[in-house]
């Protein structure tokens, strides 16, 4: 029988707490730096090495992480257990990828069987584009697919998209460009509408529900200027819904590609959200691929030991830095300008996911949950908010992620080293800098040290690492949610704005506060 506690009802924390911290500076060796490596899939290692945590602390970690059953909620996940207690609801995102354990059912339908028929489905799709099967309302080829959503429909997709263009460039596998718009800004729409051409853009709309407002008005908008083009919108269009949405087997849509409600928006990368658009822009093999770093990567957070196992390491020596170390934040630092989005999807993966202040019960918790996420790719952080990470008063985590390789082959020597081994000496330093820090004389010259990083490596960023290197991520986050005893599948945090948003658009009637705001911003009151 599978126990559900909080962090501060378990034996082990309480002894966590009571461990001696260990100083960074000195545990960092080059003995130590080759022993802390971690295969995390996709041809990754995850490298532990500059964190405060010695044996004892690990073996503690591994005691919590046990009696919280981390790896059994794991499997009960995804295996189809309800653990969206809030809504209800399996979280099935690791099956998009791949089964895990026995097979999901759900009305008799094999949900694994559902999903890969989705993923065949837009392969088909994409390939019938590709060969001109499919073509647009001027009898032209496809040459540009835009993504319409916004939140989880938006960041992943877009991140990922970003993450293998240049990649794709450079093997001869860019098949279309890609674009977004999600703000409910029209200027954000109308931008990116006056620099492609219509004529030759497909357009793919994002909504689970049918209903998210700025994707409806986003929708809208594309509508408007494709008939005032002369073009069919219902020949630029596809749809990325459930099956019961208001969007589902619409006739004003060319075809429509089918998510459920156990894949949350912020895990919903591997489902048919990410896959249209990266199936149509880098072909459906290279989905494929992304897909199998994936399912190896979560076939590795199965791993017992938490010593092998990268996601669950990561996920409680996060916790350890959380709560036992007070630190309230998490910098995310890809020394790749591939992965120059990936900080803001993670963002939102974490800080949607753990942002709770109650447990599964709706019990206010008496502990710190999920930290604060932000992050640049290096080596532009270093001359932005670096500053604050190495001497500010608050010890922030760093999260390294970095190449051996770059993706185009491109590079140039420049005074004895080339730009390629420049990133890489920039991220070797920044590791021992915050780590080991530096005495002086003068007072602010001086680093303290004693910032704890991890480093994510890989030879290259290609489609099965970048599988890999999300899958991670997801499964920390997961982990820390279960550590935590909160809901990580839920977002009720979002509700709240989105029903006063209505009601100013009402007129904000019978609330004078929401009135004044509104009227200040030039929106109408109520008659």
């Amino acid at each position: 029988m599978i126990e559900y506690k909080r962090l501060d009802e378990t034996k082990a924390f309480p002894k966590l707490a009571a461990l001696p911290v260990p100083k960074l500076g000195e545990l960092l060796t080059a003995e130590r730096i080759a022993a802390c490596d971690i295969p995390s899939g996709g041809g990754l290692t995850y490298n532990w090495a500059a964190t405060p945590v010695d044996a004892a602390v690990l073996a503690c970690l591994g005691e919590l992480a046990e009696e919280q059953g981390l790896l059994e909620k794991y499997k009960l996940l995804a295996e189809g257990e309800v653990m969206n207690t809030g809504e209800g609801r399996m979280v099935l995102h690791h099956l998009a990828r791949g089964r895990l354990g026995k097979a999901v059912l759900r009305d008799d339908r094999d949900l694994r069987a559902f999903y890969e028929g989705e993923r065949e489905k837009a392969a088909g799709f994409a390939r019938d584009v590709h060969s001109g099967k499919i073509v647009s309302s001027t009898g032209e080829p496809f040459t540009t697919v835009v993504q319409i959503g916004i939140g989880g429909s938006d960041l992943g997709p877009r991140a990922l998209y970003l993450a293998l263009e240049r990649w794709a460039i450079a093997e001869g596998r860019a098949m279309m460009g890609a674009c977004f718009i999600s703000n409910v800004d029209p200027d954000d729409g109308e931008d990116l509408l006056s620099k492609i051409d219509l004529g030759t853009s497909l357009f793919v709309l994002v909504s689970k529900s049918g209903v998210t407002q700025e994707t409806l008005a986003n929708e809208c908008l594309v509508r408007d200027r494709l008939e005032a083009a002369g073009l069919e919108p219902a020949k630029h269009m596809v749809a990325v819904t459930s099956e019961t949405s208001p969007l589902a087997g619409n006739e004003s849509f060319l075809e429509s590609f089918y998510i459920d409600d156990f894949i949350g928006g912020r895990y919903s990368s591997s489902s048919a959200v990410g896959g249209v658009i990266l199936s149509l822009a880098f072909g459906p093999d290279a989905f494929a691929e992304f897909l199998a770093g994936a399912h190896e990567a979560d076939r590795l957070a199965q791993e017992k030991d938490i010593s092998h196992n990268a996601a669950l390491l990561d996920a409680m020596i996060g916790l350890y830095e959380r709560n036992v170390l007070g630190m309230g934040g998490t910098a995310v630092l890809p020394y790749s300008e591939a992965l120059s989005r990936f900080p803001a999807h993670l963002q939102q993966l974490d800080m949607e996911s753990n942002g709770k202040r109650v447990d599964r019960e709706g019990v206010p918790v008496g502990y710190s949950t999920g930290p604060v996420v932000f992050g640049e790719p290096g080596t532009n952080g270093q001359h932005s908010f670096f500053q604050l990470l190495h001497q500010g008063t608050d010890p922030v985590p760093l999260q390294f992620i970095g190449f051996l390789d770059g993706q185009t082959g491109g590079d140039i020597e420049v005074e004895g080293s080339t730009s390629r081994a420049k990133l890489n000496a920039n991220l070797a330093a920044q590791i021992v800098a915050f780590a080991r820090g530096k005495k002086d004389e003068d007072k602010n010259k001086e680093f303290p040290g004693g910032r704890p990083s991890t480093l994510i490596r890989g030879a290259r960023l290609d489609p099965r690492a970048l599988g890999a290197l999300l899958a991670h991520y997801e499964n920390k986050v997961m982990f820390q949610g279960f550590a935590w005893n909160v809901n990580s599948f839920d977002q009720e945090g979002v509700q709240l704005g989105k029903l006063l948003a209505k009601k100013v658009l009402a007129g904000a009637k019978g609330d004078p506060a929401l009135a004044a705001y509104a009227a200040m911003l030039g929106l109408p009151a109520a008659e």
